[in-house]
């Protein structure tokens, strides 16, 4: 090990001994000296074949020197040290590798760096992360570590494959745009909390994406692996677009677009106001103000909180995020199913 560990100081090093190596030419030649050997060592450690001991003895040598002059009884104990120094330094490196190697797969599988925290890895799409529960002890850790990578690994064929919108049973609530028979299928799952969801559905409007596919509106309320709702209002908001889209079609995407697109007599977002203000009585207060304001009245509105709390609603939501966690294998929304790719992160229109 002390062999693999001297490399590896040597190589990082490197750049450093370059520099010197201008102004003192001795310096270098000492350094390529001993990288050779450390390399020659290495390559017989790959090839599983014994390693010089020599040059093993000369890295201990040159950093023992001057304690076997002055403290010869030091020099087993700290030889011993340097073994096992040198056994945590490859480790380290090997980690470090391996944990390259697996953030890059993340990034190309998953659409982020971070399997466990997608938020966190600033090389992905723009989205609202679907995140885990941070490990809480080593054992917890280290076992995340290796669930990560049969997540990876799971992903990998979803990059080779096509997606049908159809194929996905979705509670959704419909954008009712026209007849739908001639156009394709879109599925956009979106969180009624996210920001980038928000803008992403602007855009959409905006560019005619509803006009163009037959879209199925997955309202999905993100929660961690503890059952945390990451935007605070997000659950009932879900609850009473599914509620309403029962009795009346389109009700859903009106109340939608209140949030996503309106602002209050203060000039506030109500997407913020939900997020940030309202409290769970606030919110049911505000939705069933515009429930009231499209015509229905107290009956129907009993009506629709009865819906809004059934186990059924419950069920599909869970469903839903049964489909987006397991089978689509999101990390992040909004995420969207349309002309046989998905697609995350904020909408562009093309």
């Amino acid at each position: 090990m002390v062999c693999i560990a001297a490399f590896i100081i040597l190589a990082l090093v490197g750049v450093f001994i370059a520099i010197i190596s201008i102004f003192k030419p001795k310096v270098g030649k000492a350094y390529l000296k001993m990288l050779k050997k450390s390399w020659g060592c290495l390559w017989k450690k790959v090839r599983l074949q014994k390693c010089e001991t020599g040059f093993k003895d000369d890295v201990k040598n040159t950093l023992l020197s001057k304690v076997i002059i002055r403290h010869p009884k030091w020099v087993k104990p700290l030889s011993v040290i340097i073994e096992i120094i040198s056994i945590i330094i490859v480790a380290v490196v090997i980690w470090a590798i391996l944990t390259a190697i697996k953030s890059l797969l993340a990034l190309w599988a998953l659409g982020s760096c971070n399997v466990t925290t997608p938020s966190a890895c600033s090389l992905g799409s723009e989205i609202c992360s679907i995140d885990e529960s941070e490990p809480t002890n080593v054992f917890e850790a280290t076992g995340r570590w290796f669930t990560e990578w049969g997540e990876i690994f799971e992903a990998i064929p979803d990059k080779f494959r096509s997606y049908n919108a159809e194929d996905y049973d979705f509670g959704y609530v419909s954008v009712n745009t026209g007849t739908s028979a001639d156009r394709p299928t879109a599925i956009d799952i979106f969180d009624p909390g996210c920001s980038v969801c928000m803008v992403s559905y602007r855009k959409q409007k905006e560019s005619g994406f509803f006009e163009k596919y037959d879209t199925h509106l997955v309202p999905f309320a993100i929660q961690d692996t503890d059952g945390n709702y990451k935007f605070k209002n997000s659950e009932i908001i879900v609850r009473y677009m599914f509620a309403v889209e029962q009795l009346r079609s389109g009700l859903a995407v009106e109340i939608l677009d209140h949030i996503f697109t309106e602002k209050n007599e203060d000039g506030i977002s109500y997407q913020n106001l939900f997020n940030e203000d309202y409290s769970r009585e606030d919110a049911v207060e505000q939705i069933e103000k515009w429930i009231m304001e499209s015509g229905f009245d107290e009956d129907g509105l009993n009506t629709i909180r009865k819906i809004a709390n059934y186990p059924e609603t419950t069920d599909k939501m869970n469903a839903n995020r049964n489909i987006v966690e397991n089978e689509l294998h999101v990390k992040g929304i909004p995420t969207m199913v349309y002309d046989g790719k998905k697609h995350t992160g904020l909408y562009e229109a093309k």
